[in-house]
């Protein structure tokens, strides 16, 4: 007896079943981990009401918490280390904008002294990062 026509014919139907349902749990997993990758030195900035600078090339970001700890980037740097390490970077000579983050609770002075360190190491594009000003009702 012949087979009839309907066995022997091949399935051209994707099941995209399966891959909706991964895709679906991949998203519940990245909506639930996003907020927690968030990944920095927590710093109670001042508020001004100056506007953003935009986005250009990748930055140095120096950070001064309250607790007068000094970080580039992310990594932990002596105060006194501060200018070496920003020559041994080239920054300078990369003509690199550096962004000086510090927290509202440190003596002026320090920050000062922080900024002069920057600029002795050559570095001629320094700005500071700030809040946007919020006005009270």
């Amino acid at each position: 007896m012949p087979a009839s026509q309907g066995e022997n014919r091949v399935m051209s139907e994707i099941n995209v079943t399966p891959l909706v349902d991964v895709i679906l749990v991949l998203l519940i997993i990245f909506m639930v981990t996003a907020p927690m990758m968030q990944q920095g030195i927590d710093v109670d900035l001042p508020q001004t009401t100056s506007k953003p600078i935009e986005g250009q090339e990748e930055r140095i970001v120096i950070t001064i918490n309250a607790k007068q700890e000094v970080f580039i980037n992310q990594e932990k740097v002596d105060p006194l280390l501060l200018r070496r390490k920003l020559q041994q970077s080239g920054a300078a000579k990369l003509n690199r904008e550096v962004l000086l983050r510090a927290d509202r609770r440190v003596p002026y002075g320090f920050v000062v002294q922080t900024m002069a360190e920057i600029k002795n190491a050559g570095i001629e594009k320094l700005g500071m990062v700030t809040e946007p000003l919020v006005e009270k009702k």
